[in-house]
């Protein structure tokens, strides 16, 4: 498959919140969402972080199927999304300030990069990098 690229589709509590604390915490800009006709939740929101999109969307338990769990309700999330940063500090910072809470700290690493894992507010881990300052 030439011209195809893995978007990750975020399930979370309350997608609103959501898509605030990614504008702050990683300068994600809001394209377009879709509300559900309950008017509480999200069907669907496309963010771009960077060059890259993101999808979001409320969690469902009304519709039992794997893909509609948030983190809280699966009990954990089994993947991480990594985002490559010019400052690796900044970036960092940004997402503490936010809410995000440190899961490996910010630190020099031997494959050349500062590097660390935060956890956001709705159980979703971000890995942040960027090269060493010299």
């Amino acid at each position: 498959m030439t011209g195809t690229s893995p978007i990750p589709h975020l399930v979370v509590d309350d997608a609103e919140a959501a898509i605030d604390f990614y504008a702050r915490a990683f300068g994600a800009v809001l394209e377009s969402k879709v509300p559900h006709q309950d008017g509480k939740r999200l069907m669907h929101a496309h963010l771009t972080i960077g060059d890259g999109p993101l999808f979001l969307v409320d969690d469902f338990p009304e519709y039992e199927f794997a893909v509609a769990m948030s983190p809280a309700r699966l009990g954990g999330s089994s993947i991480t999304i990594h985002l490559q940063v010019p400052d690796a500090d900044e970036a960092w910072n940004r997402a503490i300030d936010a809410g995000a809470v440190s899961v490996m700290d910010l630190q020099d690493q031997f494959w050349g990069d500062r590097y660390g894992v935060v956890k956001d507010p709705f159980g979703h881990y971000w890995s942040i990098g960027g090269p060493i300052k010299k």
